[in-house]
């Protein structure tokens, strides 16, 4: 390292150093490129790309994962088996300030998805990047099919996906020579963002090898890093103290993900080729041009070790493809320039970018319902937003013809979160489900009968004396989904469900 760089590097010690100016990196450069945009040009394109998820971001409707939130969020709790507080407790602010509307809902992922593209082209600017490059990032991030899907649903990912952007952004902002207090910056938002997902612990975990194995060693010599550690341990104390005494349920289901029993687990053959068909295949070169950008620079290097490390680690433990989500901005970053310098070609940029677009209809609600089967074969979330009022209508068409006081058991959360929240004008009670944080909300009293919903059938057998089908849920235009085609059974317990309840029970 020459002796210049290597006092940027140390300078993270010293709270005086200049933060805006880029180090490991070109300054910006003139050339065709340059009259392109002005100033700032990703905040243009994260605004335009912000407009578009919130006029769409209302079709369709909820998806079985925020249905959950919205009722976990009535029972507020430091931590769920599947999941850290800060998603419900986010779906119960949403819910208060509007009821009913999943645009509301998902206005955070909106503007979190509008953020991480800003971001990219900040980072793109710091790693020297002309305004056409900036403009690049921006628009290669916004086009990603993960900050797409991700930017159109309230998710766990979601937030996991701007902690993980803001992190590295912070992280390369230190490379460069930043201030001690930025370390503190990311001790606090790697300490909120494990409060809505465990995998920035992977982010963190991959960086510091990363610096290990390619420095810069110095970085980890300074107390900061490890102070930002304490803090971030610190502010998600309370979920791991949660999980603790809960005998860690969250590794219950990473392994049942591992096992596939999650609708979008990923076998670690097929891990590569949904990892490149998700970001999107014609963005391949740009992100490829910015892994090797990162990897040619003697700073910025661990970056580069760290994707590749944590693509190993999620391959081998069974990981999904877009737990690496958050690592693309950077890469999108750090790779515009260099794919304008090399292409040259305004058309060549023009044609990935048109080709790119495809990935609009895959990830958002564009297309009519009657035609989002082939959709569904390629993003299995789209199915999940679809049919949950009809669902509910159906279930109550099946309740109206049953003694009352009968309850309602579900075999997964979507289903119960879709009866708590369409059912009470149908006439129907609350719903119990013995799935993720379901289980521990209740069960139905004594031996009380029940109208179970998608449940085993072997199970239903050793658990009811009286067990008949009522019918098959028909989704609207037979759309493929996880709810088309389940079984509505009525069953009377052998015994009280306090004592069948854990064999209801399941995580995943």
């Amino acid at each position: 390292m020459v002796p210049a760089l290597e006092r940027r590097v140390v300078a993270v010690t010293d709270t005086s150093a200049d933060d805006s100016a880029p180090s490991g990196s070109s300054p910006a450069r003139p050339g065709r490129w340059q009259g392109l945009v002005r100033t700032r040009p990703e905040l243009v394109v994260a605004a335009t790309g912000g407009l578009l998820m919130l006029l769409t971001s209302g079709r369709y409707g909820y998806h079985r994962d925020e249905l959950y939130f919205l009722e976990a969020g009535r029972h507020l709790a430091w931590g769920y088996p599947d999941q850290p507080p800060l998603v419900p407790a986010a779906a119960r602010l949403m819910s208060l300030l509007l009821p009913d509307s999943p645009m509301t809902l998902r206005l955070p992922s909106t503007l979190i998805a509008a953020t991480v593209v800003a971001l990219s082209g900040a980072m793109a600017r710091r790693l020297g990047a002309a305004p056409a490059g900036q403009v690049l990032a921006a628009v290669t991030t916004g086009i990603c099919g993960f900050v797409l899907g991700m930017g159109h649903l309230l998710s766990t990912s979601t937030f996991d996906l701007i902690g993980w952007t803001l992190l590295t952004y912070l992280l390369l902002r230190l490379l460069q020579g930043g201030g001690a207090r930025l370390w503190l910056y990311a001790g606090v938002v790697a300490g909120i963002t494990l409060q809505a997902n465990v995998l920035v612990g992977f982010l963190l975990a991959g960086f510091v090898a990363g610096v290990l194995v390619a420095g810069p060693r110095t970085l980890l010599r300074s107390p900061w890093p490890w102070i930002a550690a304490v803090l971030a341990l610190l502010v998600g104390l309370p979920y791991l103290v949660w999980q603790g005494a809960h005998g860690w349920p969250q590794l219950d289901v990473a392994r049942g993900i591992a096992r596939g029993d999650s609708g979008s687990s990923a076998s670690r053959v097929a891990f590569l080729p949904l990892l490149l068909l998700e970001v999107g295949p014609w963005l391949v070169p740009v992100w490829l041009f910015g892994l090797v950008r990162l990897g040619r620079d003697r700073v910025l290097r661990c970056f580069a070790v760290a994707f590749v490390l944590l693509l190993v680690v999620f391959v081998l433990t069974g990981g999904k493809p877009y737990y690496l989500a958050g690592l693309f901005p950077l890469l999108f970053a750090a790779g515009a320039q260099p794919f304008l310098d090399r292409v040259g070609r305004p058309w060549v940029v023009a044609a990935v970018l048109v080709l790119s677009t495809p990935a609009l209809v895959f990830t958002l609600p564009l297309l009519p319902v009657s035609a989002v089967d082939p959709v569904i074969a390629v993003n299995y979330d789209a199915g999940e937003t679809i049919g949950w009022p009809r669902f509910t209508r159906q279930v109550a068409d099946a309740y109206a013809g049953l003694p009352p006081g009968t309850a309602i058991v579900t075999s997964n959360y979507g289903q119960a979160g879709a009866i708590d929240r369409y059912g009470g004008p149908l006439g129907l009670p609350s719903a119990y489900s013995g799935h993720n944080g379901y289980a521990a909300w209740g069960h139905p009293p004594g031996k009380t009968p029940a109208l179970v919903i998608g449940e085993d059938p072997a199970l239903l057998a050793d658990s009811c004396t009286d067990l008949r089908t009522l019918g098959r849920i028909s989704s609207p235009s037979d759309v493929d989904n996880d709810e088309n085609g389940t079984v509505l059974r009525w069953c009377v317990p052998a015994r009280s469900w306090r004592e069948l309840w854990p064999s209801f029970t399941h995580l995943g």
